[in-house]
């Protein structure tokens, strides 16, 4: 049974693949943003840690999303939207959270297969 783990530190790892399977969490790096620049920013680098893994966005099969603020749904549901392919939305939630750094607007977990 072979684990990869992609860019670990001590504390987490950006991915984890297991079993046809990848795992991962995200949040923005450009903490000065709006709820948009920042969720744009975040599925930006979810599209680079699937390549990574050998997936991408078509193959995703669950997503959570974390808000900070449950004002900021509908924006980033316009930024999600766009993003999803077509007919290839994951089965989803969508809930309010307090973050672990206050300027985090949002954090998505991820679960995808592999090609």
């Amino acid at each position: 049974m072979q684990i990869q783990r992609h860019g670990s530190t001590r504390r987490y790892s950006d991915s984890v693949v297991h079993n046809g399977t990848v795992y991962l969490v995200e949040v923005p790096s450009n903490l000065d943003a709006d709820i948009t620049g920042q969720t744009e920013n975040l599925l930006a680098s979810i599209e680079r840690l699937l390549a990574q893994a050998g997936s991408d966005k078509s193959c995703l099969l669950m997503a959570t999303i974390y808000l900070a603020d449950m004002a900021d749904y509908d924006a980033m549901n316009a930024v999600w939207d766009a993003w999803v392919p077509a007919g290839q939305a994951p089965a989803r939630a969508c809930l309010q959270a307090k973050l672990a750094n206050p300027e985090f607007k949002l954090e998505i977990v991820l679960t995808a297969a592999l090609f």
